[in-house]
């Protein structure tokens, strides 16, 4: 073991600089980073990060996050640093994977919206909403000269393998790289003068509002046209086009390795693969629904997740179905990354992994092994049933297609078609003699080239796998040079209650009143109208932006000629939110141990765009606070029927109920089914409702106690032929329930035995009662006394026995097997008297034990 490496004081530094707990599973030295083919894999349930050998496909180092449970997390990690961005609180934490110490953290806005970038030393912050690129230093996530600027809305954001960091612009329709600046020798320093990242190289790569999806390849860039359906490549500097024949809207990996770009649709289900400037293959993906990951291409083969199962579906170069993999065996997101010469399988929601390497052997991971943590995850429900394939026909007309005239230019906008079950792939602007093909997520375009004191109106239809939808017409503009300007700023705030409120100074509308003004949403690589206000704010309706998703907004002044300005600047960015949606698949239980409770457990309510920062769980009366997904509610009362209600708490407040009903333990409740008996025993049957309970049972009667199955028990010990009634007692945590039952113990008989001998008088000895002794005499007492002799009964007499009795002793001979005792019977024979036990032999052996004594 080389050790030594992580010490008290290296962890301790570490839980003081961030609150970050590391778990080492095994020696010392599995907590130090190296090169050794393993990744760093992220459990949302856990909340931990745990590094993946790739070689021996096991973990070796856990860390947990505080305040991480259940919440999504990007992770960049290279050799030496792990970035994470924490999307529901938007914080950036950097980590020396050498040191295992968190070295800075740096908040950013939380949700969808801003990633973060790493290669080598190289780190960058992308803002795709604001457009914003910014180096930092990752020992100290402090920034690394000026930012590059875009045009807000933009996409991509990931490196090549040559180190350039990628970035499409869909309202331009370009792409080009931006290279890190050298770091400064000290961490956190600031660089020399004018040294900043730069924007190296830029690419047309289509028509300005097509809508872009972007993959970073080995060296260079591919760029999806999902408004034209084609594919881009940028290698060397040069450009390829490649058609491609898909009919809804495709997705690609964020990186790829190889010279084969793979573009899955899941709209079709299909997997479409591009090389050089062709589309070279296209094969099919088991299954059903629309819930596939982009396929990753590794090691000859092409892999794709079916988030709707958690299977993997591997094909081979030619498209054929060569491997599943089970994966997590249920929904949830699947991500793949190509790392360190192996392919990384995470769902975040469970606690397998796999790992594939070169030779498309694939291991399975338990990301929770040699767990120290407490608390298992909650059970996994079972999946839902399929949902049933909505009716498929082309999309529905545009709503709200409005233009506004600029100089010599319109801008159009309107909002989305109904999608009628099969996704938009772009729509279509016709006017001025111009077809225009308009991303699905833009919803905008700037027509120009028009001529001012001319009228124009457009139309605007949408596209889908189906075709073409009905079209719909905007008002007519005039362009003129008589423009208003835009507002000067534009200041957005996300509220509670879902909306988000948009607010702006007037604009001057340069001699004319500004009649209304125009304002658009622009997320990471999308832009959309939001909503139109005579007032200077506009109140966006809850629910029409994405919870969780960032947003900035640009605005635009039209005068009451029909002129609109140039828009705005782009206001700060805002991530609507409001109260939680209900806890899903609430379960409430009886708690056998403990009386007048009930546990309680559900799956994680959607947050709506801010954590939950707790549960309130609510039953007849009581209320307990949690932060995981599962409670226990006490002091209910016993065998009481309670109604349980969970509610989900965030920045917003709380959100509606979750209920359901459930039972605390009640007292047992016991019902006889039967008894039997035999001299010295009786057995009872019954039943048992242990009341939602664990019961435990006993028998008592006549100071004899049997306890163990609740079904039945047998009382031993006790006198034949004596009523008996036995009390059964059935216990749990809520108390004890009784029951009773009368029986009574068999009588125990013995067989008067005299058994004449084989000559002489012994021939007649017992034949009858004769003067002096014989066999089968009985007497008031234990002494053969003549004076209280009672009588005598001839051999083979049954008689009815009740207890023994020390007394004379008598000598059976040959009459009885020798038989010789001092014990005698009391039998009813003239009431109650004595025989000896030499001349009475008892049924069923002849054990005297079964008699108590008298």
């Amino acid at each position: 073991m080389r050790g030594g490496l992580v010490t008290i004081g290296t962890v301790a530094a570490l839980l003081a600089a961030m609150g970050l707990t590391v778990l080492g599973l095994g020696a010392a030295d599995n907590a130090v980073a190296s090169y050794d083919a393993s990744s760093w894999l992220w459990s949302t349930t856990r909340g931990e990060l745990a590094r993946v050998n790739g070689v021996t496909a096991r973990v070796d180092t856990r860390m947990e996050v505080p305040g991480g449970r259940r919440h999504q997390m990007q992770v960049a990690q290279t050799d030496r640093l792990l970035i994470l961005r924490d999307l529901k609180t938007g914080q950036v934490s950097s980590l020396d994977l050498a040191t295992l110490q968190i070295t800075a953290t740096t908040p950013t806005a939380p949700g969808l919206g801003v990633s973060v970038a790493l290669h080598e030393d190289a780190a960058f912050v992308v803002d795709a909403v604001q457009g914003i690129v910014r180096q930092l230093d990752p020992r100290a996530l402090t920034p690394v000269g000026e930012p590059v600027r875009y045009p807000p809305g933009i996409a991509g954001g990931t490196f090549d393998g040559a180190g350039k960091l990628w970035i499409a612009v869909p309202s331009e329709g370009t792409v080009s790289a931006v290279t890190a600046a050298e770091l400064p020798e000290t961490p956190g320093d600031a660089p020399p003068a004018g040294l900043s990242p730069k924007r190296v190289e830029t690419y047309d790569v289509a028509e300005p509002a097509h809508e872009l999806v972007v993959s970073t390849l080995d060296e260079g860039v591919a760029v999806l046209d999902r408004t034209s359906a084609s594919l881009v490549t940028v290698v060397g500097g040069q450009t390829q086009r490649a058609a491609l024949t898909m009919t809804a809207p495709g997705y690609l990996p964020t990186r790829t390795s190889g010279q084969q770009v793979p573009v899955t649709v899941p709209g079709e289900r299909s997997v479409h693969v591009v090389r050089d400037s062709r589309e070279v293959k296209r094969f099919t993906v088991p299954g059903d629904g629309v819930r596939l990951s982009p396929a990753v291409a590794w090691a000859g083969r092409f892999y794709c997740a079916d988030e709707t199962t958690g299977t993997v579906y591997a094909f081979d170069a030619e498209g054929q179905l060569v491997q599943t993999v089970k994966g997590a065996g249920r929904p949830g997101p699947v991500e793949l990354e190509v790392r360190e010469n192996h392919l990384f399988i995470n769902p975040p929601d469970s606690s397998t992994a796999q790992v594939v390497d070169d030779r498309n052997q694939v291991r399975e991971v338990d990301k929770y092994a040699n767990d120290v943590l407490g608390g298992d995850p909650p059970p996994v429900a079972p999946p839902p049933p399929p949902p049933k394939k909505p009716k498929v026909s082309k999309p529905g007309a545009p709503k709200s297609v409005t233009a506004a005239a600029g100089d010599a230019s319109a801008r159009v906008s309107w909002q989305a078609a109904a999608s009628n079950g099969a996704e938009i792939t772009r729509y279509v602007v016709e006017g001025a003699g111009q077809t225009r093909q308009v991303g699905a997520n833009q919803r905008s375009l700037e027509v120009t080239g028009l001529t001012n004191g001319e009228t124009y109106t457009f139309s605007v239809h949408a596209v889908n796998a189906k075709g073409e939808g009905p079209a719909r017409r905007s008002n007519p503009v005039v362009p003129t040079a008589e423009v208003p300007d835009p507002p000067a700023s534009v200041t957005a705030e996300a509220r509670p209650d879902g909306t988000v409120r948009v607010s702006w100074p007037e604009a001057d509308g340069q001699g004319n009143k500004i009649a209304k003004y125009a304002v658009t949403a622009t997320s990471a690589g999308a832009s959309a109208p939001a909503g139109e206000s005579a007032k200077t704010e506009l109140v966006v309706a809850a629910g029409q932006l994405e919870y969780g998703t960032q947003y900035a907004f640009t605005v635009t002044a039209v005068s009451e000629k029909g002129a609109g300005s140039k828009a705005s600047p782009v206001s700060n960015t805002v991530v609507p939110f409001t109260a939680p949606k209900a806890p899903g698949e609430l379960r409430a239980s009886t708690v056998a141990d403990q009386p007048g409770t009930v546990a309680v457990q559900w799956s994680p309510a959607v947050d709506n765009g801010r954590p939950v920062t707790k549960y309130v769980v609510e039953a007849a009366g009581k209320s307990v606070e949690v932060t995981d997904v599962r409670a226990t509610v006490g002091g209910l009362g016993n065998g009481q029927n309670v109604t349980v209600k969970v509610k989900a708490v965030n920045e917003a407040g709380a959100g509606p109920e979750a209920s359901t009903t459930a039972r605390t333990v009640a007292e047992p409740r016991i019902t006889v089914t039967g008894s039997s008996a035999d001299a010295t025993s009786v057995t009872v049957t019954f039943t048992v409702d242990a009341g939602g309970g664990r019961a435990t049972c006993t028998a008592a009667t006549g100071g004899k106690t049997a306890s163990g199955s609740c079904s039945s028990l047998r009382v031993t010990g006790l006198t034949p032929g004596t009523a008996y009634t036995v009390t059964l007692t059935a216990s749990n945590a809520a108390g004890k329930g009784t029951a009773s039952r009368a029986q009574t113990t068999d009588p125990v008989y013995g067989i008067a035995t005299c058994k004449n001998g084989p000559d002489g008088d012994l021939r007649t000895y017992c034949d009858k009662d004769v003067p002096g002794r014989n066999g089968n005499e009985i007497f008031e007492v234990t002494r053969q006394d003549n004076d209280r002799q009672a009588g005598w009964v001839p051999d083979g007499r049954r008689l009815r026995t009740y207890c023994k009795a020390k007394g004379e002793e008598v000598d059976a001979w040959i009459y009885n097997n020798n038989k010789k005792s001092t014990w005698w019977i009391q039998v009813e024979y003239k009431g109650k008297t004595y025989i000896p036990w030499a001349w009475l032999n008892l049924e069923g052996g002849d054990d005297l034990d079964v008699l108590p004594t008298c």
